[in-house]
């Protein structure tokens, strides 16, 4: 009985614990490098003066394709031409291959980068996507969110405007 007991709180907790976030509100965000289209290197403390969405996804995720046009329609198309914004959109494991077909039919037109290895996504967490970090203009992590819900997109756009607004 005590064996059964112990393997429900595994099969309960391991999931659980794996999605947790390895950075927490109020730190400053890891350090990372990424490629864009034409093979330059960014670097995240090119951004520091800027609200920074960050959105992690995969192609197959059916919670990120709910959340995708939300990015695209009610951030995207609102805050791309502000000079204190950016939006980074990581692919977790998938590249150019994957990602230029499905931004062409989906006719995304936010910027998107591949995280083939997940080098990104591991500074900030081992599993589940959609997730969302919003940094402020510090570069210190102020919102995180996990999956995708209404309510909790809604509250991702409260923060993002507040950030903006400072």
């Amino acid at each position: 009985m005590k064996q059964l007991i112990l393997l429900l709180i595994l099969t309960i907790a391991v999931p659980v614990f794996g999605q947790e976030w390895k950075v927490k509100v109020g730190e400053q965000t890891p350090v990372f490098e990424w490629k864009d289209k034409k093979e330059e290197r960014k670097d995240i403390s090119m951004l520091k003066g800027k609200v920074v969405l960050i959105n992690f996804f995969a192609t197959w995720c059916p919670p990120c394709r709910q959340e995708l046009p939300r990015v695209e329609n009610e951030i995207w198309a609102k805050y791309k031409s502000r000079t204190d914004f950016s939006l980074l959109v990581f692919a977790r494991e998938e590249g150019w291959d994957k990602l230029n077909p499905f931004m062409s039919k989906q006719q995304y037109t936010f910027p998107v980068f591949p995280d083939l290895k997940r080098e990104i996504f591991s500074k900030y967490a081992d599993t589940g996507i959609p997730r969302n970090v919003i940094l402020n203009k510090k570069g210190e992590v102020v919102y995180q969110s996990i999956g995708y819900t209404e309510d909790e997109f809604k509250h991702l756009l409260t923060v993002l405007e507040s950030e903006l607004a400072k």
